[in-house]
Order: structure tokens, then sequence, then C-alpha cells
């Protein structure tokens, strides 16, 4: 499925990269094959050697548009929660339930897109954010990196998301507690059910996580 209907641009800060990928065809081709590749062997595997034999590029050409591979996964990671923010317009434009467009949030986090924007292939980003998107933060110089804005569009997201908790509650104390325990939460348990069943309950129906998370939160927004 192709998008063609609205306009999207990834809004990503420039200290993630050296040179904007989205400037040329090669650097778009190091976003969207880096994606293929990470998502068939893993982040640890992954590495800008493999990727430039994957493109059919240099190892060096590689280095000229990001600094690591770190770097790289900062990259997707945060395009992906552009992508998020774009979805979450689509959704909630001209919805004025909140709840409606909290558990329409809720099934952007949780359902994959199937399907293709550009050469992005929107599924194996999924995979990725659910299996090495906590690599991105989990790390010891986060500090550092968040001083300089790299996390910027995820906590857009959570501010976005928080925004519509505290409409349906005002007195709410924990918002951004909430919708990150939403998103992390999802992530496992997409991970957990591929990988490691038994930590989880995989209902057979589609949207058994969009209703799970939906129902904890109004359950934690409505408590007394």
């Amino acid at each position: 499925m192709e998008f063609e209907l609205f306009k999207f641009s990834a809004n990503i800060k420039r200290d993630i990269f050296l040179k904007d990928p989205e400037s040329s065809q090669l650097g778009t081709s190091i976003i969207s094959k880096g994606i293929d590749l990470i998502n068939v062997i893993g982040f640890e595997e992954f590495n800008f050697r493999k990727l430039s034999q994957h493109i059919g590029t240099t190892e060096a050409t590689v280095y000229r548009y990001f600094e690591n591979k770190h770097k790289l996964l900062l990259y997707v990671t945060s395009w992906y929660w552009c992508w998020v923010e774009y979805q979450l317009v689509l959704h909630n434009t001209n919805i004025n339930e909140a709840e409606r467009r909290l558990k329409n949030a809720v099934k952007v986090l949780s359902v994959p897109i199937d399907g293709h924007y550009a050469d992005i292939n929107l599924q194996n980003l999924f995979n990725i954010i659910c299996s090495e998107s906590c690599k991105s933060y989990l790390i010891k110089n986060v500090d550092d990196l968040n001083k300089y804005g790299v996390y910027h569009n995820y906590k857009k997201i959570v501010f976005i998301i928080s925004d519509i908790v505290m409409t349906m509650n005002p007195t709410y104390r924990y918002p951004h507690m909430l919708v990150t325990t939403i998103i992390e939460g999802i992530h496992h348990q997409k991970y957990f059910a591929e990988h490691l069943p038994s930590l989880t309950d995989k209902i057979d129906e589609p949207n058994y996580l969009v209703n799970f998370y939906y129902q904890l939160a109004l359950t934690s927004i409505n408590h007394k």
C-alpha cells in the first residue's frame, strides 16, 4: 500500500546524522536497506560493512552519512516516531471525543501498517521498533544525547497522547508514566509473543493489544 493522499516529512534532529539521508538516492537507500538488514540479522550483528555490501557501495560512503550504527538506529527510530505523529493526525482529525482519540492512539501504536512509504518497509520498521528501539536510549551516554534533543520525536508522541489523557481527567497524576508504559508495553508484548510466548497472553484476535492497553488506560485514568 502506498500513501499518496497526504504529504509526510520526517523532522529529524541534524545532530543524529552527518549528511541528510533524504538529500540523495543513496542516502534513502542506506535507510531503507538498513531497516531491512537490521530486521533480518538484528542490531548486534549489523554493521556498516554488511550494509555497504547489501546496497552495493563502500563502507566509507555509509560513514559520510552516519558516525556509527547507533546514530543510524537513532535516525530510524526517530523516523518511526515522526510517522506515528503523522498517523495520529490522520486518525484523530475532526474527532473531539477524548476516549475515541485515546483508543485511536493506542491502535496506531499497536497495529503495524502492512506496506511501504517511499522505499521504507513499514512492517520491518515496526519489527525493529519492537525488538531494537530500547537500544537507542538504554545506553551510558543517554544524558549527553538527550542534551542535543535526539529523543525529541519520541517525547513529542508522549506529550501528544498525555494531553489526551489529561483531557479525559485533568486531575490524573501520571499521564506521561501511563503513556510510556503503554508504548513500551506494546513493544515488549509484541516481542514476547514472537519469541518468549510464556511471558505474555497472545489471544487469537487482531486487536488484543489495543483492547488490553485501552482498558488498562481507562481503568487507570478513571481510578478514584
